[in-house]
């Protein structure tokens, strides 16, 4: 038996006891995971800074580094995030509907634990704490495979994680993280029928690609951003530039970041070099399409390839559009499906968009950087799905139970 073959049968056998547990137990337990991330942060930050010196080692680009770092704030924030989640209600047990038949039969459906949850992720270190939280309060066991350029901050902070719920009485595997980052096991991962109930690959479009394409695991694809802002005809000038500028460089190189900018034709000549200028002091390459560069010459000509790539950076592109509806359709077209964002004083426009833009979260008057777990009131969330099935958007912990049928009877035979 494989290392990852025993991590799998380790993890099965946790998930049984976990399924049965109740909601005081894992609460206590995420209590206590909090409270040693806390009285471990010296460990995790020590070892979260050999990962960062070794990716500026590499010339790792300083959005991704941002992803990678940690310090005590951002430990606080996990933790805080594992005590949002603790005290979150428990979804395990829910009974969703009961219905009598006219056989006597009642037949109810039910909320439980999916069992066991793969998750496939690169270079933020803070997705191993939410992803074990969320987990282990949905009764489900899980197993990690981060990247190698988060690997010495992964160790540590699976460590803190797996020993605080042993000393609430979770089992001992409830979290395990496979430490070969070779290619090698996570193709192994994939196929790891017998033991993991779904994978959840969170990540760069190429990891997705490849989950998707190797895994015979179900899967739930997560994560990739390819996000766009309209500016309308109609707008205030203000709010669009405060959204933009905000969607585009608090963090860059997370997946709710927008990374394209559309503008209605008859906004363009007003709004877009303002914003040019605003996005080029936050030091953003700003990209254009011809009628873009008609306005502003000096933009960097977009070519084909941009209007489908996540950047992850401090780069944005700009498309000048005829009216609402050639928007939507570029959006439909180009867009990952993660977050879109209009920009309008107009209602009729802003219910259009909502009701015919096809992605996970679609905002008005509202920057895309709030398609995000704790803010959507989740506590966390172990990604953002861009399928429809079986979740779509935030996944929290309702997303990470499935449902079965319970039937009460009193003797009936067909």
């Amino acid at each position: 038996m494989s290392e990852l073959q025993l991590k799998g049968k380790q993890g099965k056998e946790a998930s049984y006891f976990l399924g049965n547990v109740t909601s005081e137990q894992k609460q206590q337990a995420l209590y206590k995971m909090a409270a040693a991330l806390l009285s471990q942060q010296e460990a995790i930050l020590k070892a979260n800074k050999l990962d960062v010196e070794k990716a500026v080692q590499k010339g790792t680009s300083k959005a991704m580094l941002d992803r990678l770092s940690l310090n005590e704030e951002r430990i606080h924030g996990m933790a805080n995030g594992l005590r949002q989640v603790a005290a979150l209600s428990d979804p395990v047990g829910e009974v969703l509907s009961m219905a009598k038949r006219p056989n006597g039969l009642q037949i109810g459906q039910q909320r439980v634990p999916i069992g066991v949850i793969g998750i496939i992720y690169e270079a933020r270190p803070n997705v191993t704490c939410d992803a074990a939280g969320l987990c282990l309060k949905a009764g489900n066991a899980v197993i990690l495979r981060g990247g190698s350029e988060a690997f010495y901050s992964n160790q540590a902070i699976v460590s803190v994680l797996s020993q605080a719920a042993a000393s609430a009485g979770l089992p001992e595997h409830s979290v395990q993280l496979i430490e070969d980052t070779s290619r090698e096991t996570a193709l192994e991962l994939m196929k790891l029928n017998e033991y993991i109930d779904v994978l959840i690959p969170r990540g760069g479009a190429g990891l997705i690609e490849a989950v998707v394409k190797n895994a015979t695991v179900p899967v739930i694809e997560t994560g990739t951003g390819n996000c766009h802002i309209y500016v309308d005809e109609e707008y205030d000038g203000d709010m669009a530039a405060n959204i933009v500028i905000n969607a585009k460089t608090s963090r860059p190189a997370v997946c709710n970041s927008a990374e394209k900018l559309i503008i209605h034709e008859r906004a363009a000549h007003e709004f877009l070099p303002i914003i040019v200028q605003a996005l080029r002091e936050k030091d953003v390459e700003v990209r254009g399409d011809e009628r873009a560069l008609t306005i502003v010459p000096d933009l960097v000509p977009a070519g084909d390839e941009d209007w489908k790539k996540e950047y992850l950076d401090f780069i944005m592109a700009v498309k000048i559009v005829d009216d609402i509806d050639e928007a939507i359709s570029h959006i439909n077209v180009h867009s990952s499906h993660h977050s879109e964002a209009i920009v309008t004083t107009n209602y009729a426009h802003a219910q259009r968009f909502l009701q015919r833009v096809n992605s996970a979260a679609v905002y008005v008057n509202a920057s895309t950087r709030f398609t995000d777990g704790e803010e959507f009131g989740f506590g966390a969330e172990i990604g953002i799905s861009t399928q429809k099935l079986h979740a779509r958007g935030p996944m929290g912990l309702k997303e990470l139970t499935t449902l079965k049928y319970i039937i009460y009877g009193d003797g009936q035979i067909r």
